[in-house]
């Protein structure tokens, strides 16, 4: 009885030695665990931390899952024009999708990224080169190329690889032929020197326009000055013809009715003396009149108009 035990706890530590050493694993943060047996892929996979593989049987390989950066370097390409460029380096921003790592490797081992972007990075910048000029390529659509590569590389990922996400593209400047670049160089010269000329003639004439349009605001303010004071002094003649004319028209009313008056005093002064006019009236100023004459007649010839000629 105690030999067996002797030889179960013997065969224990011989199993101890071996599964620890060999088949006990460390899964780092940021990656997943992946397995082998036999060489086929297994189905299982591992997050974070120790895990125990049976060792000889099963190979082991950490997977990133977090995001990452590829970096494509040197990268020939002609252009449509037939002169060559090279690329140094375009970087690769890419993640893999945890939940897709097994069907990514299953199809495109673990090196899917030399698949889906050093191999793709390679053909879309020669493809982009081909297509166009150096002037395109170098300074016309270089703006764009990054978008471009990004777009055509999510495109093939999405249709063929889902668990590769590409997150954005970043690419130098293209290396071109010395001479070429001189040129180029000179030329972007000349550009910004004309550029500069034309942004300084638009100054000038931005500022010619500014001052035309304050020289017409003057202009017009003085016009509109000038319109005020001169409406002013026709209303104020007008004010002063109206007053004018409602002083005579008041003047001409009074004088109206003085004349009525003086003529209505007139008439009655006369229809006064018509009926004064009688002959008993008469009488009485002939007497008074006899009576305020001074002068004394002597004689027999008093004057006939004394001497009542009815008598």
């Amino acid at each position: 009885m105690a030999s067996s035990i002797s030889v179960l706890g013997a065969a224990f530590l011989a199993v101890y030695a071996l599964v620890v050493p060999f088949g006990l694993h460390r899964v780092n943060e940021g990656n997943v665990g992946v397995y082998w047996r036999g060489g086929a892929l297994m189905k299982s996979v591992t997050n974070p931390g120790f895990h125990v593989k049976l060792p000889f049987l099963t190979s082991f390989a950490e997977v990133q899952v977090t995001v990452q950066t590829d970096s494509v370097n040197h990268i020939p390409c002609g252009t449509s024009g037939g002169v060559m460029v090279n690329f140094d380096k375009v970087e690769v921003v890419n993640r893999l999708r945890q939940d897709l790592v097994y069907d990514t490797l299953r199809n495109y081992t673990i090196h899917y990224d030399k698949t889906w972007i050093f191999d793709k990075i390679h053909h879309e910048i020669n493809q982009f080169c081909s297509r166009h000029t150096l002037q395109e390529v170098y300074i016309t659509l270089f703006d764009s190329l990054d978008e471009h590569l990004a777009q055509a590389l999510q495109a093939g990922c999405v249709e063929w690889a889902p668990g590769i996400e590409i997150i954005s593209v970043r690419v130098t400047k293209p290396k071109i032929p010395e001479q070429i670049r001189r040129n180029f160089e000179q030329m972007e010269a000349e550009k910004t020197k004309l550029l500069i000329a034309t942004e300084a003639q638009k100054v000038v004439e931005k500022e010619a326009e500014t001052e035309r349009k304050r020289a017409t605001i003057e202009a017009q303010m003085q016009f509109d000055v000038s319109k005020i004071i001169m409406e002013k002094e026709l209303m104020q003649k007008e004010i002063n013809q109206k007053v004018a004319a409602l002083e005579d028209l008041i003047h001409t009313g009074h004088e109206h009715a003085r004349a009525d008056g003086a003529h209505y005093a007139h008439l009655k002064e006369a229809e006064a003396n018509q009926a004064l006019l009688t002959q008993a009236y008469l009488e009485y100023m002939n007497i008074l009149s006899v009576a305020n004459n001074t002068k004394v007649y002597f004689g027999e010839k008093i004057p006939s108009m004394y001497i009542d000629k009815g008598g």
